[in-house]
């Protein structure tokens, strides 16, 4: 009879194939839309912005490409809200490059600048192109208890966060949308 170890289910090889199956990361933010910017605006920092959709399902989960100054990403978000899941990750400018002409059609551009408020920033967007006149402001919140708290500054306007008009995906595809007089 041949020596042989006695087998203990292939364990290693178990592992190095598994796909460890993680619970989707949490976003929670509030946006709202800006009718007066604040008066030290510039001296904020900001980048430029471009982002287009690749993906885009009737439940709202979407693939979205982005160039953020010199840098790219993949986000998947999913939901719908106050409350959403997101995966985003750093890309190359090449592999950007290979899915950005499945975005015509959805995409947008606008200048982010990033505003301290408390523990909190300001992401204010003021969008271009088609949409231009449009501009938004969305602050993240490390947890909803902190979201539901967030005083707005004066200068923040009407909350949209529920308003599915006013998410990017929506933006890109549709425009501004026509019922809103403050734009």
């Amino acid at each position: 009879m041949e020596d042989s170890l006695p087998i203990q289910g292939n364990k290693g090889v178990e592992d190095k194939n598994k796909i460890v199956q993680r619970e989707q990361p949490k976003e929670i933010e509030r946006k709202f839309l800006v009718h007066a910017l604040p008066a030290d605006l510039e001296t904020h920092p900001h980048t430029e912005v471009v982002q287009g959709y690749v993906a885009i399902t009737e439940d709202g989960t979407e693939v979205r490409l982005r160039k953020k100054g010199d840098k790219y990403y993949q986000t998947i978000k999913s939901g719908s809200g106050k409350v959403r899941t997101e995966s985003e990750a750093e890309i190359t400018e090449e592999q950007f490059n290979v899915f950005w002409a499945a975005t015509a059609g959805k995409r947008l551009e606008k200048t982010r600048y990033e505003i301290p408020c408390g523990d909190v920033v300001i992401e204010l967007d003021i969008y271009k192109g088609g949409l231009s006149g449009l501009i938004t402001a969305e602050v993240e919140f490390k947890s909803e208890e902190e979201g539901d708290a967030f005083v707005a500054p004066a200068w923040l306007g009407r909350e949209a966060t529920e308003d599915k008009r006013y998410k990017n995906q929506s933006l890109a595809l549709h425009g501004i949308p026509k019922e809103d007089p403050s734009v």
